[in-house]
């Protein structure tokens, strides 16, 4: 009867989340609140019960994503408002050529999306891939599915864009190793879905680039490249070297520097530390270096923080609904169920994200209510710190499926490609299912040789 009351609580609570945000229109910060209450309700919990689970649920998961996802956005902010963006994607197209123009703009976009939003770095960069097209006279989407892909993989797969810096922290893994997961299953997955797809749907998709009124900017009025590149590396490597030199890897080290090492990565190799450096740099040396006014960069860095407020917020009510599973049982109950129909827990992460992300359409919402789900799972079972970062990847996987027409990135692609909605069902939404497989796959075979 207690387990019968546990399924019905999980899957009317979902499900009331899925009717708030769909047919009411809630905003999912709201929706993920008073669905994490239903399960409570539904569960039996008393009501100082549930709203202590709230509480706990949010303040225990925003000490760490506040923080990190608040100094992400300023840092980016900076880089894209330097113009950045165009000055790696136009010194990679000029490095390698027009003919590897495709590779270029993958790369571009792998490099571009670490400190940049999706949505801002797509439309930053369109002026080059439309430049590219009336160049060659080649499909734009031999352009676009490239650069589209690579932006997408590293806002969806590396920290410290904000969704996998979310899961991250639901589920309990080492954002170092999130970080080197993302890379090692984020490559050949931009190469498949990118490249080969991009080549595949522009040789049966002829694309012109549509009228554009935007001037591009000038070079010179655009940052060193070396130096965007450096400071989009600095808090990457800062937080890769504090997990190195604080994980097991290295337990045969025995110099007598190592405690010394360790100690001071520790320290700037922290997330917090190496985002508040790389913010520090990024202010003084694209800022007032450039001849960028001290106001400007202040009005710069508080603008960002309002897209930054909904990812925070909608992350904390992500970790309410998770912790409401704990506290219900809910969660263990699902484990117990999953261990006797023999489903591993990476499929699980995958499918609970994918099934979401298609039925209501947001990647974010995706990702945070599959971490959520999947998270009171973790605690039944023992995983490597790589095996925790890879169920992240499997989410973010899941997440990324099939983006259609209740996803506002279908519409932006539409609008800016001048596509028309079958069009972008071909080439975007095909490239975000080959995505989100391909990414599944390999961080599955990992998992599982690891």
């Amino acid at each position: 009867m207690i387990e019968w009351q546990l399924i019905k609580a999980v899957g009317l609570g979902i499900a009331l989340l899925l009717v708030l945000i769909l047919y009411f229109r809630l905003q999912a910060f709201l929706a993920l609140l008073i669905s994490s209450i239903a399960v409570g309700l539904i569960a039996g919990q008393a009501p100082e019960a549930i709203m202590t689970t709230v509480k706990n649920g949010m303040g225990g998961t925003l000490g760490f994503v506040a923080t990190v996802v608040g100094l992400g956005a300023m840092f980016g902010a900076i880089l894209e408002h330097s113009g950045g963006a165009k000055a790696i994607a136009n010194s990679m197209i000029r490095q390698m050529g027009e003919r590897r123009a495709p590779l270029a703009m993958v790369i571009s976009g792998f490099v571009i999306a670490i400190p940049v939003f999706f949505d801002v770095a797509f439309i930053i960069l369109i002026p080059v891939i439309y430049a590219l097209q009336r160049r060659t006279g080649k499909s734009l989407l031999l352009y676009a599915i490239p650069l589209l892909a690579g932006l997408a993989i590293t806002h969806a797969f590396i920290p410290p864009t904000p969704g996998p810096i979310a899961v991250a922290e639901i589920v309990g893994a080492n954002l170092g190793w999130v970080i080197l997961c993302g890379l090692i299953v984020g490559i050949p997955t931009a190469l498949v879905s990118g490249l080969w797809f991009g080549k595949f749907i522009a040789d049966r998709l002829h694309i012109a680039a549509p009228a554009s009124e935007e001037e591009p900017q000038e070079a010179g009025e655009l940052p060193p490249v070396g130096l965007m590149l450096g400071m989009i590396a600095i808090p990457i490597l800062l937080i890769l070297a504090n997990t190195l030199l604080n994980s097991p890897l290295l337990d045969n080290w025995t110099s007598p520097s190592k405690p010394k090492l360790q100690s001071l990565f520790q320290l700037i190799g922290h997330p917090f530390s190496a985002l508040i450096i790389a913010n520090l740099l990024a202010w003084y040396f694209l800022g007032i270096r450039r001849g960028m006014d001290k106001n400007t960069l202040f009005d710069i860095s508080t603008k960002s923080m309002a897209p930054a407020g909904t990812i925070i917020l909608l992350t904390g009510a992500g970790g309410v609904f998770k912790q409401m599973l704990i506290d219900t049982g809910t969660g263990k109950m699902l484990a117990e169920s999953m261990a006797e129909a023999g489903i591993p827990i990476i499929i699980f992460a995958f499918l609970s994200a994918a099934i979401i992300r298609v039925i209501q359409g947001s990647a974010t919402v995706a990702m945070i209510t599959g971490a959520g789900m999947v998270a009171p799972l973790l605690a039944t079972a023992a995983f490597s710190p790589i095996q925790l970062a890879l169920i992240v990847i499997a989410i973010a996987s899941g997440a990324s499926i099939f983006s259609h027409v209740n996803d506002s990135g279908f519409w932006l692609v539409s609008q800016y490609l001048g596509l028309s909605e079958k069009e972008t069902f071909r080439s975007w939404s095909v490239m975000t299912t080959v995505l989100a497989l391909t990414g599944f796959v390999l961080a599955v075979v990992v998992f599982f040789v690891v």
